[in-house]
């Protein structure tokens, strides 16, 4: 049976798995602190707008949850709780089972995520590994689908980024926000393109009446590229890897050929994505501003700021460059994470996090 999935296999890079020093259990803390922002949005949208009748005369009384990009835990857990005790409310004394699919790329560690479920959870659980640009769930099987801080990665770079015949060759660099306007237009086409396929797939998966929420880092529509966090973070990786190419440990033509295959998203772009769908509306569309409340990440120490970043990114650097030059590069930025973190207090912090909840029509 054919599932869908977009032509080409997408490129995976995962978070740190396991539990070690870099693992992305231990140093996902600014992911958690904004999903706990987003709680309340979540708790509000399902109380409001969630029409449980659409489902409960199913034949079968099972209300199937499905988490995007759900990485290694222990952030997946704390959402996915959250939003069955919230549809829990809606439902009364009526309660159905719930059966919960934790989605990631296969090369996500599986084995954390398994290893760590919750004991006393009440829920039935599977893995779902694949790309959620394209279809993982067989039609209208789903009632609710959530994804916090997955969507911003491409399925693949943009190949003109990296070519030297192309006016977006990005030479340099290894992101878009200082970069001149055909390379951030190249990361624009290549996720309008994504998330039209990642619509259109959790389209037909959603039962009619299903929600979805998207939990998603975005920029003010108005403000420039350049000052958000994430943007100030990656240029100064990029700058890191200038500097160790300018040592000759490796070649400028190695960096001129990566690039983080990330984009930031506003919230005119989104709605006018969802517009152009037609299978949803959008019930709420909310910007907050975690990086408000996560000061202490920046303000702790400048170890955590580093480790935080390499259990995020480590895959995707380590795929290009390889395993000693990621030992080079964050024990660098480790170095001089007290500069990044003097750029970082100048940076453009509200409204960075984008809540978006939606409904099958």
């Amino acid at each position: 049976m054919s599932n869908n999935n977009a032509t080409s296999v997408p490129e995976a890079y995962p978070m740190n798995g396991g539990d070690g020093e870099y693992s992305y259990t231990k140093n996902s803390s600014y992911q958690r602190a904004a999903a706990n922002v987003a709680q309340t949005l979540i708790d509000e949208a399902i109380a409001e707008k969630l029409d449980i009748e659409d489902f409960s005369s199913a034949s079968s009384n099972v209300f199937r949850i499905a988490d995007l990009g759900c990485s290694v835990g222990p952030n997946t857990f704390a959402c996915v709780q959250n939003i069955i005790e919230a549809v829990k409310q809606k439902y009364g004394s009526q309660m159905p089972d719930f059966h919960v699919f934790f989605n990631d790329h296969a090369a996500n560690d599986f084995n954390t995520l398994f290893a760590s479920l919750p004991p006393e959870r009440h829920y039935f659980a599977a893995g779902v590994p694949g790309s959620f640009h394209g279809r993982l769930f067989p039609e209208a099987s789903l009632h609710f689908a959530h994804s916090s801080y997955a969507t911003h990665w491409l399925s693949k770079l943009p190949e003109e980024v990296t070519n030297k015949n192309s006016p977006a060759w990005n030479k340099g660099k290894i992101y878009y926000t200082t970069s001149p306007d055909q390379v951030f237009n190249a990361f624009a086409a290549q996720f309008r393109t994504d998330m039209a396929i990642f619509l259109e797939a959790r389209a037909k998966e959603l039962a009619a009446g299903g929600m979805m929420v998207l939990i998603m880092q975005t920029i003010p529509d108005g403000i420039h590229q350049s000052r958000i966090p994430t943007g100030i973070m990656f240029d100064f990786l990029g700058s890191i890897l200038m500097e160790i190419a300018k040592e000759g440990l490796i070649s400028e033509e190695e960096v001129d050929s990566f690039n983080i295959p990330v984009y930031t998203t506003t919230p005119n772009e989104m709605a006018e994505l969802v517009e152009r769908n037609g299978s949803f509306s959008i019930v709420k569309m909310e910007s907050t501003s975690p990086w408000l409340k996560v000061g202490h990440i920046v303000n702790n120490t400048q170890q955590r700021l580093a480790r935080e970043l390499r259990a995020g990114m480590e895959g995707v650097f380590k795929t290009h460059f390889g395993s000693d030059i990621v030992d080079q590069v964050f024990d660098r930025l480790n170095d001089k994470s007290g500069k990044l973190i003097n750029q970082l207090e100048s940076s453009h912090k509200q409204g960075t996090q984008l809540f978006l909840a939606l409904k099958r029509k």
